[in-house]
């Protein structure tokens, strides 16, 4: 990409990846055909289609009419094999989820330790530590996992930390077991909530009441495995790619509006690019979000955020702003509270100019600098995304190397800033 040049224009947001995913592997669960709409063409999905596969499920994919993304028919009448292919479970973390669905569905599942970006330390204690409280027999072998339960039965789980992805775990596995499932401190992201809604319109009866909304305490009761049946489900709008498009507008300056966004998750995102000088217009009716960055000598640092669990600023979103701030005025301190590895992007940063200093969970950094293009290498998929936004704001060429990380989870994020003005576009070599 060739920096210094103003974003300006309208782009539609892709579907959810971290949505579409555990939806996906939700459909495991029902004997029959379900569709999801307007699912993101990223390589993450992809590999869960390959997985569903290879537990005998039929899976169709056709283009949406606008071709913003993917519809996708998941038939699972022909699931019979419990394994899963370690070479697409070891590429995608989110590919533990499918462990609940398989038990819920067929009462085993044989899975290698799953992969995905290396982020710091994600555990998946909790995910076996819930599944286990519902009666599954889990045991390990040279980072092979086997899970096996005659019956799941319903039980009290409380988690000490509300994780995403274990809360969703124990939520599949809990629809088809015995009697009634409460899940303490469960993670309320919008993500969490979808997949519920899922499940419900599908048949399930998971209670997303005001204890669950204000708390984090999550009812399931249980139902039996005939009482679920097909259903149609449109896969909501990626919070993480709009919170992505307008700190690179914030950054690159210039005047964006983004359209089909979810426009409810995006509060703390957008209060802080209020905060640092950006104008924000919202138009709920129409889902839209516009920002104003044209003035950039307003743009300014916040002195210090944290990130933390959904409603707070997202860890997803870290990186994005720590490019963004690179180039604003005065400092930012920014404390990591999700992941303890977070910050693969420094160095890179660093390499084109960038004056940041990271003491353990806080990185500290110094604003208004002049970034220089460089060749820099992508180590994961948020920080990817953001060496992306510090090649816009930069002079000269920045070419970035291992760009499949981003693929993970932008179906087209050269072509969407293209349509923006930016000057920027892959190389295959």
């Amino acid at each position: 990409m060739e920096g210094k040049n103003e974003l300006n224009g309208r782009i539609q947001i892709q579907g959810s990846k971290n949505a579409a995913l555990p939806i996906l592997a939700a459909c495991m669960l029902i004997p029959g055909v379900c569709k999801l709409k307007n699912c993101p063409d990223i390589t993450d999905i992809r590999y869960m289609c390959n997985l569903l596969e290879s537990t005998g499920a039929q899976v169709q994919i056709t283009n949406t009419v606008i071709h913003t993304g993917i519809d996708i028919e998941v038939d699972t009448r022909t699931v019979q094999d419990y394994r899963l292919p370690g070479q697409y479970v070891s590429a995608m973390r989110s590919s533990v989820v499918l462990m609940g669905a398989m038990l819920g569905r067929i009462g085993e599942v044989s899975v290698n330790y799953p992969g995905g970006c290396v982020i710091g330390e994600r555990p998946i204690d909790l995910h076996l530590h819930g599944l286990e409280k519902l009666g599954a027999q889990i045991w390990t072998e040279n980072r092979h996992i086997h899970a096996y339960a005659d019956e799941l039965k319903g039980a009290v789980i409380d988690f000490p930390f509300p994780s995403v992805g274990a809360t969703q775990n124990v939520v599949m596995a809990a629809v088809t077991a015995k009697g009634t499932t409460i899940i303490k401190h469960a993670a309320r992201e919008p993500e969490v909530i979808e997949l519920c809604k899922f499940l419900n319109q599908a048949g399930a009866d998971i209670e997303l009441s005001e204890a669950y909304q204000t708390q984090g305490t999550l009812v399931i009761h249980g139902v039996e495995l005939c009482r679920l049946h097909e259903t149609t489900y449109e896969i909501i709008p990626d919070r993480i790619v709009a919170g992505t498009y307008l700190f690179a507008a914030l950054a690159a300056g210039g005047d964006i509006t983004l359209e089909h966004v979810p426009i409810e998750q995006l509060d703390s995102v957008c209060d802080v690019l209020t905060s640092m000088g950006a104008q924000i217009a919202v138009n709920k009716q129409d889902r839209e979000i516009h920002l104003n960055a044209q003035k950039r000598d307003q743009i300014v640092n916040l002195p210090y955020i944290e990130t933390d669990v959904y409603p707070a600023f997202p860890t997803d979103l870290q990186s994005p702003l720590i490019a963004a701030a690179c180039v604003a005025k005065k400092r930012l301190v920014i404390k990591e509270k999700i992941f303890s590895s977070r910050y693969k992007i420094v160095e890179e940063l660093q390499r084109m100019g960038a004056k940041i200093t990271v003491q353990k969970d806080t990185a500290i950094v110094e604003g208004g600098r002049e970034l220089e293009g460089r060749a820099v290498i992508a180590k994961e998929l948020r920080g990817g995304a953001a060496l992306v936004i510090a090649g816009l704001c930069a002079s000269g060429i920045t070419t970035i190397a291992d760009s499949y990380f981003i693929k993970r989870g932008y179906q087209d994020i050269a072509g969407d800033l293209s349509r923006l003005g930016a000057r920027i576009s892959y190389v295959d070599r």
